[in-house]
């Protein structure tokens, strides 16, 4: 072997092995990983999202579910949530919240501007008056930083005339180096149509709002998000979103078929059944 074969064979191993080493970096989930729980909460929404240390509860279902989310926390040895977002204040979204906050080291609670005349409600107040917490009403972007995870969420500026209690909804968006999530709560249409008017861009992986009961603006959120994945949190669902999806062959998870577990390095997403 001549020395100019062997100067070549040598840059060829150099940059197969940088290629490799690039390839094994994107492929590493345990360096930084961002995991995104979709829990089976029926038709009712959770979801817990964990980067490095921190933990993000997105709603906390049914008063009844809180058995199943508290197994898994402990389970996962989670005793502390740092940031507790409650969309808006219907059961199916705070009916655990309260036992949540009781048992729990909860240093963070964001909710929207709008307050309810129930039972659960009341358990919350008085959770958090136990704790000494006050919580962070939201109107507008509010904008968290861990690391190099971006989270934004967002509350109305007004109230509502029609379905206030729904269309109070927070609304998250959270964005990992190249990878994005869009939880959208339980807005109703004008909600829907208000935010894609001030926010532009697309996501990677989208829940869709109100349990997927299928809504006008539906296609335009999705037109304008252009979501590759979807997430349907409910254990019912409408045949026509169905059938829309399917036509615009658009990739859907059900919470109802499953909880879902999506991992992430900020470069590829990973689905996986959550146990």
């Amino acid at each position: 072997m001549d020395k100019k074969t062997t100067i070549i064979l040598i840059i060829v191993l150099f940059v197969i092995l940088i290629i490799a080493g690039i390839i094994c970096y994107l492929l590493n989930y345990k360096v930084n990983k961002l995991n995104v729980y979709f829990f089976n909460a029926g038709k009712a929404d959770s979801a817990l999202i964990t980067f490095e240390d921190k933990h993000i509860l997105i709603d906390t279902g049914e008063e009844e579910f809180y058995d199943k989310l508290n197994l898994y926390l402990n389970s996962n040895k989670i005793n502390k949530i740092d940031y507790l977002i409650l969309t808006h204040f219907d059961k199916d979204h705070i009916g655990s919240a309260s036992k949540i906050i009781d048992n729990y080291e909860v240093s963070n609670i964001y909710i929207t501007n709008t307050t309810k005349d129930s039972t659960y409600y009341n358990n919350y107040l008085e959770s958090i008056k136990k704790k000494n917490i006050t919580p962070i009403k939201v109107e507008g972007d509010l904008d968290i930083s861990i690391g190099e995870l971006q989270i934004i969420i967002n509350g109305p500026t007004k109230i509502y005339e029609e379905d206030v209690s729904n269309n109070s909804s927070l609304i998250t968006s959270i964005k990992y180096k190249y990878k994005s999530f869009l939880f959208m709560g339980d807005a109703q249409n004008d909600r829907i149509q208000d935010y894609l008017n001030d926010h532009k861009g697309t996501y990677d992986v989208l829940k869709l709002p109100y349990h997927g009961n299928f809504q006008k603006n539906d296609k335009k959120l999705i037109e304008d998000v252009r979501p590759k994945y979807i997430v349907i949190s409910s254990n019912i669902y409408e045949d026509k979103l169905i059938d829309y999806l399917d036509s615009k062959r658009k990739k859907y998870y059900k919470t109802g078929d499953d909880n879902i577990s999506i991992s992430s390095n900020g470069y590829f997403l990973k689905f996986d059944k959550l146990k």
